[in-house]
C-alpha cells in the first residue's frame, strides 16, 4: 500500500483515547472475559471503516476510487468481527440501535465537509462512550446504575475534551467558544455532586484547566499529553468511586 494512500490509517489521533477508554472501564468495571478480544478488535476496525467511510463521502468524485479498498477491506472484516462477537454474544445486538443517530450524524457531516464541526465531535464522541455499556454487558455486568454512572462520566469529560482541544488549537482565537469550554466543565464538575467528591475535584480541575489554559500556546503533542493524563485521571476516579 503506497505511503500516502487514504483511508488506512485514521489521521484523528484524539479518537484513540476515545475509543479504547470507554471499552476498557466497561470491561474493568464487570470483569474482563476472553470475548472482549473480539469486541475490541470489531470496534477498532468498524472505527477504521467508519473513518474511511467519511473520507469517501467527503472526496471529491474522482478521488473515490482510491478510498474504496481501504473502506471495503474495513468494512468487511468489522463485519466478520461484529458477526463472530454476536455468535458469542448474541444478546449485545440489544444495544446497536442506540449508536445510529451519532454514526449517522458522524457521516452526514463528513458528506457536507463539516466533520471537524462541533455537533459531529459531540455526536461521535458520546457515541463512542457507549461502548462502556457493551464492554460492562458482555462482562456479565449487572449493576446497571453503576454502567449509566460511569457511560455519562465519560461522556461529560470527553465532550468538554471536543470543546478544550478546539480552544487550545482550532479556535484558539475565538472567545465564544473559550466561555463555552468554561460554562461547561463549570457545569460537569457541578453535575459530578450526586457521584461523588473526588469526581467533583477532578472537573473542578478541568474546568480551571479549560479557563486558564487557552492564553498559553501549546503545540498539539503536548496538548495530547496533557489528555493522555486527565482521561488516565477521569477512568481511575470514576471506576474507585462507583466501585462496590
Amino acid at each position: 500500500m503506497s505511503r500516502r494512500s487514504p483511508g488506512w490509517v485514521p489521521n484523528q489521533h484524539g479518537a484513540w483515547a476515545m475509543l479504547a477508554t470507554p471499552l476498557l472501564v466497561g470491561m474493568l468495571a464487570a470483569r474482563p472475559v476472553w470475548a472482549h478480544l473480539l469486541l475490541g478488535a470489531f470496534w477498532f476496525v468498524g472505527y477504521f471503516a467508519f473513518f474511511a467511510a467519511g473520507l469517501w463521502l467527503k472526496a471529491p468524485p474522482r478521488r473515490r476510487p482510491r478510498v474504496v479498498r481501504p473502506m471495503a477491506t474495513y468494512a468487511v472484516g468489522s463485519a466478520l468481527l461484529g458477526g463472530l462477537t454476536l455468535a458469542v454474544a448474541p444478546g449485545l445486538i440489544r444495544w446497536v440501535p442506540l449508536f445510529v443517530v451519532p454514526m449517522a450524524i458522524g457521516l452526514w457531516s463528513s458528506w457536507k465537509r463539516d466533520e471537524r464541526s462541533l455537533l459531529s465531535g459531540i455526536a461521535t464522541t458520546a457515541g463512542s462512550c457507549l461502548m462502556t455499556l457493551v464492554a460492562y454487558d458482555l462482562g456479565g455486568g449487572r449493576d446497571w446504575e453503576r454502567a449509566w454512572i460511569l457511560a455519562g462520566v465519560l461522556a461529560a469529560y470527553f465532550v468538554g475534551t471536543v470543546l478544550y482541544v478546539k480552544t487550545m488549537i482550532r479556535e484558539r482565537d475565538e472567545p465564544a467558544y473559550h466561555w463555552l469550554s468554561m460554562l461547561f466543565h463549570a457545569f460537569a464538575a457541578v453535575a459530578m455532586v450526586p457521584v461523588s467528591g473526588a469526581l467533583v475535584l477532578v472537573f473542578a480541575a478541568l474546568a480551571v484547566r479549560a479557563g486558564i489554559m487557552p492564553a498559553f500556546r501549546a503545540s498539539p503533542k503536548a496538548v495530547g499529553i496533557g489528555e493522555i493524563a486527565a482521561t488516565v485521571a477521569v477512568a481511575l476516579t470514576a471506576l474507585a468511586v462507583t466501585g462496590t
